[in-house]
């Protein structure tokens, strides 16, 4: 495994624990979520370059479609969430009682 190969997935595995272990707010998991993102991004463009052909080309640009995406839509839910309950923190939201 070269260097390059393991920092991205060494940043996609620390995103994953994040999103995992750190759930105490909202923003906190969109950012462990974006971290991700990314560096799916920039290894898919890599790949893509390494490869040199125009078929990968177009699949970081889609990615990077979808991620943005998912950002408004995070974005989205943490306004709503925090304009209803007051806060952020992913204790308090209980579907029991929505």
């Amino acid at each position: 495994m070269t260097p390059v190969h393991f920092s991205f997935s060494s940043a996609f595995i620390l995103g994953l624990m994040g999103l995992a272990f750190h759930r105490t707010h909202l923003l906190s998991a969109l950012l462990c979520l974006e971290g991700m993102m990314l560096s799916l991004f920039i290894a898919l463009a890599l790949w893509a370059l390494q490869f040199e052909s125009t078929g990968f080309s177009t699949a970081p640009l889609l990615l990077l479609a979808f991620s943005a995406c998912e950002a408004s839509t995070g974005l989205a839910l943490l306004v709503a969430t925090a304009r209803t309950h007051g806060t952020d923190r992913l204790q308090n939201l209980n579907l029991l009682q929505c």
